[in-house]
């Protein structure tokens, strides 16, 4: 029995990976800052916290999006390598988001991501549009 959306779901099982390793590091720098409630004004813990936050925005639309080209059968073997691109994108940035030695990774991030979610977008609606 094969699987109909394996893009889909991959994604789907990275995603949730990703997101429990941006909420373990918003855990572990509460910890070393002793913040347990909200931020506490503490730099390090916002920029952790938004890191977190920012993904939580994108990437609903990102595994709709792949999902439902994948399920026009308009996907090919590139969308696997625009999910893989936003994947590591939201590293850099979750990474990035530290302002340490890897600071340009949020920028790097922010690219990956927007260039994913209008890629991803056209796609869509060029689908949805039949000229796809």
């Amino acid at each position: 029995m094969g699987i109909g959306l394996p893009i889909t779901l991959a994604s789907a099982a990275a995603a949730g990976i990703l997101a429990i390793w941006l909420m373990i590091r918003v855990g572990q720098v509460r910890t070393s800052e002793k913040v347990s409630i909200g931020d506490g004004g503490n730099d390090k813990v916002i920029r952790r916290m938004r890191a977190h936050s920012n993904y939580v925005e994108s990437a609903p639309f990102v595994l709709v999006l792949i999902g439902v080209i994948e399920l026009a059968n308009a996907g090919g073997a590139w969308l696997q390598w625009v999910a893989i691109a936003y994947f590591v994108g939201r590293i850099a940035h979750g990474l990035g988001m530290d302002d340490g030695a890897f600071a340009k990774g949020r920028f790097v991030g922010t690219i990956l991501t927007l260039l994913t979610l209008l890629g991803l977008s056209v796609v869509a609606a060029l689908v949805a549009a039949g000229v796809l």
